[in-house]
């Protein structure tokens, strides 16, 4: 069977025999799609297996393992560099590792570009990376209430709350100035369900928050990914993903 051309990106590539590669592509029809890039490292083949290039490309083979039996770039693009490239490569893996393959995620697909397209342009990358986690858990279901706690009362600014899996938010009760016990701010929350990361604790609440609830789907498995953001190139000072 031989798909039609489809936007898609290459979110990760290893060789594979001599000259070919299999690759791991977020197409906009098929979601995830592992194949094999024929000829792909050969010199001077055209378009080869890089990602966060924006491309077209034909699936075809009726198993799970499909052949990209034609590639093409789909338009200009602005390389990534720095925390950006970190960033991008973070993302990938983590639709290697969430995404089922063969589900189509149309949505899942936009944020992608948009993220990007942020990063492309030199936007702080922490806010860029909090928006596409949350817009991930939850197109795929994961996603739960910023506005409201576990019992439906509304999240206020002045409150600490933690967060469980099986209930979502809780407010902490009788929390003082200095208090040790983890918990995440009601601002904080109320600010992510804004998008307005400027404000205080946004980032701070929406890193701890985003790292709970994406570590259940996860797994044990740690993502290489995060190990660059303590690398030597980059600019920050610990882990930002």
């Amino acid at each position: 069977m031989q798909s039609l051309l489809t936007p898609a990106y290459i979110l990760h590539s290893r060789p594979y025999r001599d000259t070919s590669a299999l690759v791991d592509l977020l197409t906009l029809h098929h979601g995830v799609v592992r194949g094999v890039w024929r000829g792909a490292r050969k010199p001077r083949s055209g378009v080869s297996p890089q990602p966060f290039v924006p491309l077209l490309v034909v699936l075809a083979g009726r198993g799970e393992l499909k052949t990209v039996a034609q590639a093409e770039t789909a338009g200009a693009y602005l390389p990534l560099q720095g925390d950006a490239l970190f960033s991008g490569l973070y993302l990938n893996e983590l639709l290697v590792r969430l995404l089922a393959p063969g589900d189509p995620q149309t949505l899942i697909f936009a944020a992608y570009q948009s993220a990007l397209q942020a990063l492309a342009d030199r936007t702080h990358v922490e806010p860029v990376l909090r928006r596409f986690e949350w817009q991930l858990l939850d197109v795929l279901g994961y996603g739960f209430s910023l506005t409201e706690d576990a019992s439906g009362a509304s999240v206020v600014a002045e409150g600490v709350y933690v967060w469980l899996a099986e209930e979502g938010l809780m407010r902490l009760t009788d929390v003082r100035p200095g208090d040790a016990r983890p918990g995440l701010s009601g601002a904080g929350l109320l600010a992510m369900a804004d998008s307005d990361w400027t404000a205080p604790y946004a980032l701070r609440t929406a890193k701890s928050l985003m790292r709970q609830a994406l570590a259940i789907h996860l797994g044990d498995r740690p993502l290489i990914s995060r190990q660059l953001f303590s690398s030597p190139g980059s600019t920050f000072k610990g882990d930002r993903s």
